[in-house]
């Protein structure tokens, strides 16, 4: 990890101490990695003696309300329901760190503030072509695997944590479990050795996993079961060639009461068969259509993000 060193760290620390008003970003639509993170340094930063602010562009899902406690609601600002809240909160800090993006645009409506903030910037990212452009202080890894695994030996390296995980509050190391669990699909891809050493030294700390796994994986409703099965049934297709695919329009997630956070993992379904390479799940989302790719092994979920969905991401994923 190159951006992990004395000078980096120093800096970081440094411009934590000479900031008054902090606030951390994430992407759009924010998923386990970018609000455990999030959750994560806001909880770190606390500890330093400040008091900052999350600013997201949505709403997090349901399942993951247990990262966001009574003490930390009136200092997470939703674009979506405080626009100029939102935007005020960015472009007053001193000091913005963005949280699992690369760039700007993929905070969406937040990107505006974020180009005008005049506070300096730090990235934290696990993805390919970091915008290192825009930044003061870049920590961009991608053999990691998830912000909060980045974000978990940042904070290790710290003078405040010295490598003793124990140091950070219960709270900042669920945060980073739930992130990094929810980031490798619970250690089925993108993990690397460092990924086992941070579990463990999380563990070793007093983490409770098996509560963190309850909260993630077991808090769903039953339309989320419902749809699950009507969608492997019905709308599940899988070409000649290996490639899986499931189109999720308005209407059927308006027949099963879909809510953010609900289709969570179902792109990964389809690679549990054989002959499957490539899996894509393409959900209606207002004037949009996300899409999501996973892949095995050989083949690139990467490449055909970027040459046909303008996106990105890891080779598999």
């Amino acid at each position: 990890m190159n951006d992990i060193n004395s000078g980096n760290i120093s800096l970081f620390e440094r411009h934590i101490s000479d900031s008054k008003r902090i606030a951390i970003v994430t992407h759009m639509k924010p998923d386990g990695d970018a609000m455990g993170s999030s959750a994560a340094l806001y909880r770190f930063l606390q500890k330093m003696g400040r008091s900052p602010k999350i600013i997201i562009n949505d709403p997090y899902p349901s399942y993951l309300s247990f990262l966001i406690s009574e003490d930390m609601e009136n200092d997470l600002v939703t674009f979506e329901t405080d626009p100029s809240g939102a935007e005020s909160a960015i472009t007053g800090s001193d000091l913005v760190i963005c949280l699992d993006f690369n760039a700007f645009h993929r905070t969406d409506r937040l990107e505006k503030a974020l180009t005008e903030a005049g506070g300096r910037k730090i990235l934290i990212d696990h993805h390919l072509n970091p915008s290192r452009e825009l930044f003061d202080l870049s920590f961009s890894e991608t053999e990691v695997s998830s912000a909060s695994e980045l974000l978990y030996h940042i904070l290790m390296a710290t003078s405040a944590i010295s490598g003793d995980a124990g140091r950070l509050d219960e709270k900042c190391r669920e945060a980073l479990m739930t992130g990094m669990t929810t980031d490798t699909n619970n250690f089925a891809n993108s993990v690397f050795p460092s990924t086992l050493h941070m579990a463990s030294a999380l563990l070793s700390a007093g983490t409770d996993r098996d509560l963190i796994l309850n909260r993630i994986y077991n808090q769903y409703g039953e339309n989320r079961l419902r749809l699950m099965g009507h969608m492997m049934k019905d709308l599940l297709t899988i070409t000649a060639d290996g490639v899986a695919y499931i189109v999720l329009d308005k209407e059927t997630q308006e027949r099963y009461c879909t809510n953010e956070g609900d289709t969570e993992g179902f792109v990964n379904m389809p690679l549990s068969i054989a002959d499957v390479r490539m899996s894509i799940l393409a959900k209606e989302d207002g004037d949009r259509v996300r899409i999501s790719i996973r892949s095995k092994r050989g083949t690139s979920a990467n490449m055909c993000a970027r040459l046909y969905f303008n996106g990105g991401g890891h080779e598999n994923a």
